[in-house]
């Protein structure tokens, strides 16, 4: 014999079950928690946009594990010239030194390891209309023979573009040389680059 109770929602003590409710109430619940599990997925980066409070980055880089200490130097429209003893200059700063492969370790779970890494960065935080200049200099030649050294210039905002990026070799101890002198205006648009040598060295040592 069929339990009539399966029909009409009542139950065996006559208790009224409202079975469409609770169906109901657990759909309603279901949608907000899909709701708010969407609405805690962070959306996909947008290509070639970034949140870095800079609007250049200046890239040095030669080879791992390399001992000659290279250093980069960079001079802005207003005569500030950022560089190993003076990091800080107006709206740039020298954010990484690195002296080749003098004190070059890192602690990693209590172990003292070498870091092969050989790479300077310096940052520009505003743009100021004129020329920049960006210079590589070989500060000491521990290991004879040409270094050859990456340069890269990349503007950040609004979206990552490259300005510049090339090899440069240095030969012998005390080799400086003019990476790339690049012009922009007030809304930070790259207008031209040139490559004429200028001594940022001597002008610091004045």
């Amino acid at each position: 014999m069929h339990d009539p109770s399966l029909f009409t929602g009542q139950s065996d003590d006559g208790t009224f079950v409202p079975f469409t409710d609770i169906l109901f109430n657990a759909l309603l619940g279901f949608s907000v928690m899909l709701f708010i599990a969407f609405a805690l997925i962070r959306p996909d980066a947008k290509a070639g946009n970034v949140d870095v409070k800079a609007e250049f980055i200046i890239t040095v880089t030669w080879p791992d594990n390399d001992a000659n200490d290279i250093d980069t130097y960079v001079e802005d429209p207003l005569g500030n010239i950022v560089w190993y003893h003076a990091p800080q200059k107006g709206f740039m700063s020298l954010d990484r030194d690195d002296r080749g492969n003098y004190l070059d370790t890192l602690t990693i779970n209590g172990q003292t390891v070498a870091d092969p890494l050989n790479q300077e960065t310096v940052s520009i935080r505003r743009n100021i209309p004129g020329e920049y200049v960006v210079n590589i200099y070989r500060f000491t030649d521990p290991s004879p023979g040409p270094v050859p050294v990456k340069v890269k210039v990349e503007k950040i905002n609004p979206k990552v573009s490259v300005v510049y990026y090339d090899t440069i070799v240095l030969n012998l101890k005390g080799d400086e040389r003019t990476a790339v002198r690049f012009n922009i205006d007030a809304d930070g648009n790259v207008t031209s680059t040139n490559q004429r040598q200028i001594s940022l060295v001597h002008e610091v040592r004045k």
